[in-house]
């Protein structure tokens, strides 16, 4: 039993199909470039194999309200090839299975929750820190949806009384994507990431930013679990630093039992968007006993 799975980022998609076990049978991926090229890409790597569902965890913001005419439209999206795509619908007509749409952070969640590091709890958070920030929340193998889906990278945060930085969110300035982020950093210093590993200031300031997020996330939800991961996340230092500030802002309040094993990397690999994508398919279908 094939289930299909596609995690649609912004800069690429990768396919795969898989099953309940959570083995990968073959994946593929190709830049995300307009609508019809990039879809015409993953059909061909579909055509394939016979699935029984499809999932896809996608970039957004993407319409989740079933209720809305608009349901399943890639939304105010600065790819604007992608701005108000009817993503959902042109996969419903491309494939005979159904499927299954949320956001990429989202399945990426599930994907731990299931397979990776938050296997063992019964709630965990899923940060991704890269070109953008958010963040999706699973309890007892259910992703959190409201009205829509979350957008927890657009919350605001103390800005350090040293940082002149506005803040590079296009709507919002300095929230924490705006102020964290990969675009944020290199607007900041007039260099990627990459090229700033040595300078300690630059990922001092990041955890300071970050580790607020995560206080505020975890007084309102209370996971079990925070596992970040991303681009920027690829900076190992950033991990204890971000541990060392949040024991310091969170100064007590709470208590936390070890924070090392509360805040921590992903465990799959840079595979945790495109498992999960797989588990929206095998969910939704009631594929997964005991899930």
């Amino acid at each position: 039993m094939l289930i299909g799975g596609i995690e649609a980022g912004g800069t690429k998609f990768v396919c795969a199909v898989g099953d309940e076990s959570g083995e990968i049978f073959d994946k593929v991926s190709f830049p995300t470039r307009n609508p019809d090229e990039t879809l015409a890409d993953a059909k061909q790597f579909f055509d394939q194999y016979v699935i029984e569902a499809l999932g896809v965890g996608t970039f957004g913001p993407v319409d989740l309200n079933k209720q809305s005419d608009t349901y399943g439209s890639i939304l105010l999206t600065p790819k604007m090839k992608w701005r108000n795509y009817p993503l959902l619908s042109r996969l419903q007509d491309d494939y005979s299975v159904p499927v299954y749409l949320d956001t990429d952070v989202n399945a990426a969640c599930l994907g731990e929750y299931k397979y990776g590091a938050g296997r063992n709890v019964n709630s965990c958070l899923y940060i991704t820190v890269g070109t953008g920030i958010g963040a999706g929340l699973v309890q007892n193998g259910t992703v959190f949806q409201g009205k829509n889906h979350s957008e927890m990278g657009h919350i605001f945060v103390q800005k350090h009384v040293d940082d002149p930085f506005a803040g590079s969110c296009p709507s919002h300035g300095a929230c924490i994507e705006g102020l964290a982020s990969g675009p944020a950093i290199e607007q900041r210093y007039g260099k990627k990431g990459t090229e700033l590993v040595d300078n300690e200031e630059v990922w001092k300031l990041a955890a300071y930013y970050l580790a607020q997020a995560i206080v505020n996330y975890f007084v309102i939800l209370s996971p079990e679990k925070i596992i970040l991961g991303g681009g920027v996340m690829k900076q190992k230092k950033l991990y204890p630093m971000i541990r060392g500030e949040f024991m310091k802002q969170l100064n007590g309040y709470l208590d936390v039992g070890n924070v090392d094993d509360i805040i921590v990397a992903p465990e799959l690999k840079d595979e945790q968007g495109v498992k999960g994508a797989i588990l929206l398919g095998m969910v939704n279908e009631k594929q997964v006993s005991n899930f």
